[in-house]
């Protein structure tokens, strides 16, 4: 492939360095290079391994990061005029992924292997040298007994199924116990429903459902197709290695904190709730709970939730845009025009684009391989900050039978869709950020070169993202209108967006304030100084939890996108004078509220009737402090109500007609 050394000095900055072979005679360029103290940028990743070997021996492993543009852009009928394209790959991969955390899982190998008929027992009888094993079987027909019982042999059938490796609860119907003088097939003594189980693993070779949803993404629990003998190998494989500590991502970050799932036993927002596939987010109290065990790191309910509280952590919302603003940056520098950025994963979509290089014209010269850990953790901050930056397109790699639903993607992409058109991104209304769903690398190659392009930002932004996702959010969404080609200060949204404002009936609102302890954005407050209500757009995340509290009803949520209002700081919604305590001049309440309560208890309630009702009325003139003093020193007992009249009974009415009658009582 050739290299346009003018174009990777443009974009990438620093000292340059090519070499025909610096794995080989000239590897002593890249030892020189480690000697300093800069980082440095290897682009081969075919010798990382070497290279890794050297930098760890040379002090330098930090230091060093990898880009690969040979598959991803050399090797191409584009290639030899790909080098903003390489200088883009190169300075983006300097842009180095914080660590992820880690969650840790023990398996001591108890394992269970759910079967219908011999295949499970003699998977069983092969694994047993190295895991401690029981068979059950489920509605087993003619079993012919084992000759040895070197593990139990039990029939039943797993009614309900949690956990994960190392900790899985099973609840079995049907358990029985098989009869030690089975002859010619296992025959089962008396059954009972609702027994428990425990295991480290379960090994599932019934062929019929599955025991969890997506249940390929479980750890630990290993599923085959008893007639398929390569699936049943590779799956005693892998359960033989199964014991000892395992560790995998972690791949949300969760701050319950932000979570608007619901207030005061009132339900607000269910995203993460209804698109997880794993089934790893539950209900927990006013916000939800997500089993990181459980999670297989699709990222659908980051990309979805719009306060934040669920946020990507592999990697990290900034740090990705980080890498997307230095990988546009660094094209347009080299001289780079109308890029449009792939994203893709490592088991997918890495080896459709190889294959697309080698064996086919490779990636266009625009297009911008972006890996990822999942497709489906892109939420729409990443799109907005795209654009802003100059993407003129985005396209989604994924594959033709995707292993989760795709709806919740679907809705972001069209909403992310609706901005840019709104905003003359799109002037054609194409949909500028598309999915490509394939296995074959060819129509790879044709969906990209045939993909719809939009009108790039006449001065691309070059803002660094940085906090929380929220954060980032608001800010790539004002980027993307201010470097828009036709700005607009609002666009009306779908039901259901993530975006908009609300609106009050002011007339009837009494400042309970009931909807700002309920909002847990803080998009609606108050002050300590004056009764009022105000807001702020830019913080609402349309839960609906605000207008499902108010007791008035006067809130009505407004999807859209209302860039003036984000701008702005919180306006005052309402506000009213504050009512004087009589006693002391502390302002306490409404004028409005007090007035009307006042009018309707006097003369109204024995309580505030008469000469003694008047003090008590003026007791509600009195903030809390003095209405408590009043009633100490006035010795009122608001409990004490006036003598009830006995009711007239039956008794009562003979011995008043008797008495009439002079008849003795």
């Amino acid at each position: 492939m050739s290299l346009d050394g003018a174009a990777l000095a443009r974009g990438c900055g620093g000292t340059l360095s090519t070499a025909d072979q610096l794995c080989g005679r000239d590897l002593d360029r890249y030892r020189r290079a480690l000697a300093g103290d800069a980082p440095v940028t290897v682009a081969c990743t075919l010798q990382a391994p070497l290279f890794e070997e050297i930098a760890e021996e040379a002090g330098a492993t930090g230091r060093v990061a990898f880009a690969n543009i040979r598959e991803t852009a050399g090797w191409s009928v584009d290639g030899p005029i790909a080098g903003p394209k390489m200088a883009a790959l190169i300075a983006a991969a300097a842009e180095a992924p914080p660590d992820s955390p880690i969650v840790t899982m023990e398996s001591s190998g108890v394992a269970l292997v759910y079967g219908r008929d011999e295949t499970a027992i003699e998977a069983a009888r092969r694994l047993a040298g190295h895991l401690d094993i029981t068979v059950l079987l489920t509605r087993p027909e003619a079993v012919t007994p084992p000759l040895r019982a070197d593990f139990p042999v039990l029939r039943g059938t797993i009614t309900a199924a949690t956990g994960h490796l190392g900790a899985f609860a099973l609840r079995i119907d049907d358990y029985a116990l098989p009869a030690p003088s089975s002859r010619s097939a296992l025959v089962f003594g008396p059954a009972r429903d609702g027994a428990s189980s425990t295991c480290d693993l379960v090994i599932d070779l019934t062929g019929g459902v599955p025991l969890f949803p997506a249940h390929e993404t479980r750890s630990g629990y290993l599923r085959a197709d008893p007639r398929d003998p390569r699936a049943v190998e590779a799956l005693l494989f892998e359960a033989s290695h199964l014991v000892g500590t395992f560790d995998k991502p972690r791949f949300i970050e969760f701050k319950a904190y932000l979570c608007a799932h619901s207030r005061s036993r009132i339900i607000g927002c269910t995203r993460c709730l209804e698109v997880c596939p794993t089934d790893a987010i539950s209900p927990n109290g006013d916000h939800v709970a997500i089993d990181p065990h459980v999670c297989a790191g699709c990222g659908s309910c980051a990309a979805l939730c719009p306060t934040g509280a669920a946020s990507y952590a592999l990697p990290p919302v900034d740090s990705l845009m980080r890498r997307l603003r230095t990988l546009m940056g660094a094209y347009a520098a080299a001289g780079g025009s109308d890029p449009v950025v792939l994203f893709h994963d490592g088991d997918h979509g890495e080896p459709l684009i190889h294959a697309l290089s080698r064996h086919g014209e490779g990636l266009p010269a625009n297009v911008l391989p972006v890996r990822v850990n999942e497709v489906t953790q892109l939420g729409p901050e990443v799109f907005a900050a795209l654009f802003a930056y100059g993407a003129v397109g985005a396209r989604l790699l994924l594959r033709a039978r995707p292993k989760h639903d795709l709806g919740s993607l679907h809705r972001t992409l069209d909403l992310t869709n609706t901005v840019l058109r709104a905003l003359g991104y799109d002037p054609e209304g194409a949909g500028l950020v598309a999915t490509v769903e394939t296995d074959d690398p060819d129509l790879l190659g044709e969906a990209l070169r045939a993909g719809s392009r939009g009108t790039p930002a006449p001065n691309p932004a070059r803002f660094m993202p940085a906090g929380d996702k929220r954060g980032v959010l608001r800010t790539s969404f004002r980027e993307l209108q201010v470097a828009a080609p036709a700005p607009v200060a609002a666009v009306p949204l779908a039901a259901g967006a993530p975006f908009g404002g609300l609106e009050f009936r002011t007339e009837a609102c009494t400042l309970c304030l009931a909807c700002v302890g309920a909002c847990p954005t803080h998009a609606l407050s108050d002050s300590a100084d004056r009764p009022l209500l105000a807001f702020e757009e830019s913080l609402c995340v349309q839960c609906g939890l605000c207008a499902a509290t108010c007791p008035e009803d006067v809130i009505t949520l407004a999807p859209r996108l209302d860039f003036a209002a984000w701008a702005e700081p919180r306006r005052i919604v309402k506000e009213e004078e504050p009512f004087d305590c009589i006693a002391c001049g502390k302002g306490f309440g409404t004028r409005s509220t007090i007035e009307r309560i006042i009018e309707k208890l006097r003369g109204n309630h024995w309580m505030f009737a008469g000469a003694a009702g008047e003090a008590r009325v003026r007791s509600l003139m009195m903030c809390e402090d003095c209405r408590v003093e009043a009633a100490l020193n006035e010795g009122f007992d608001p409990h004490a109500a006036p003598e009830r009249a006995r009711p007239r009974t039956g008794e009562d009415y003979l011995r008043e007609r008797a008495e009439r009658n002079g008849q003795p009582v």
